[in-house]
């Protein structure tokens, strides 16, 4: 059997393919061994997927791709908290965007771009990525993201610079208060999908005028200091993974648009196209 994964920061989709049969999905929270611990890890795929790994003796392969998974030691907290629990499957870990890579160019040139609960842009080369200087993460970037919309509806709400009607929406939505605020940011695990959390209040806006208005300036600022960034952005097509792009395609094509960007695949998870490729390369 062979499992992969794609892990963000809020959840993890799981799907493992066994010869004959058809693919079987399993979820648990995001595995991002930059806010998470080897342990927690390892609790966190104990407590919420407890049929996958009923199944480790079966699994002897795992691809692992997640959020924070950039580098050699992050990679080992992640790979470690699996073996523990699948101790004999060759265990594989890299980034979210090369998976994301994967699933939308497949073996063909162009950008990756994920745009859920965080944002980062990639150029794929049709073997490998190749990171920009992009991916500093939901305090310094992650521009166009679920935790940039979040936090900017949180802090036009705390200072009062929501029209009307929308504050009012909000405060029935979230009734949120200044501390509690505070505490979730400042002292609590996730803060990034504590914030991307009140993204879903865009959908409820998208018509108003302070909705859209919110909403290309967000895309706006992902494309000018992401794609734009690289020289060559015209001539390759530009893919979109992540709930944001999807749900927001429409606004996101038109940006686009106006900025020379080539729109190729948008889709709201890659884990399917994944495992497709992933079987397709053998």
């Amino acid at each position: 059997m062979i499992l992969v994964a794609d892990s963000g920061s809020s959840k993890t989709d799981w799907l493992l393919s066994a010869p004959g049969q058809q693919y079987k999905a399993f979820k648990s929270a995001g595995l991002n061994p930059y806010f998470l611990t080897e342990k927690e890890i390892t609790k966190i795929i104990q407590e919420h997927v407890p049929d996958m790994v009923a199944l480790a003796e079966d699994i002897t392969e795992i691809y692992f791709f997640g959020a924070g998974c950039s580098s050699p030691d992050r990679h080992e907290i992640v790979s470690n908290a699996i073996s523990s629990l699948i101790p004999n499957a060759y265990v594989s870990v890299d980034s979210d965007l090369l998976a994301s890579a994967y699933a939308t160019c497949g073996q063909e040139k162009g950008f990756c771009c994920v745009l859920g609960t965080g944002s980062n842009i990639s150029f794929f080369d049709g073997e490998d990525i190749h990171d920009g200087q992009h991916g500093l993460g939901y305090a310094l970037g992650d521009e166009g993201s679920g935790t940039w919309f979040g936090k900017a509806l949180v802090t036009d709400y705390l200072y009062g610079n929501m029209p009307d009607e929308i504050n009012a929406k909000f405060k029935a939505a979230y009734n949120l208060q200044k501390e509690e605020v505070i505490i979730n940011t400042y002292q609590k695990q996730r803060p990034n999908s504590y914030l991307a959390s009140f993204s879903k209040f865009l959908t409820e806006i998208r018509a108003s005028e302070y909705g859209q208005d919110l909403l290309r300036k967000g895309l706006l600022e992902f494309v000018d200091t992401n794609i734009k960034s690289y020289p060559q952005f015209n001539k390759f097509k530009c893919h979109f993974v992540g709930s944001i792009a999807y749900v927001f395609a429409d606004e996101l094509k038109a940006v686009c648009e106006e900025n020379d960007v080539h729109v190729g695949k948008i889709i709201r998870q890659p884990i399917t196209d994944l495992m497709e490729f992933i079987l397709k390369r053998g």
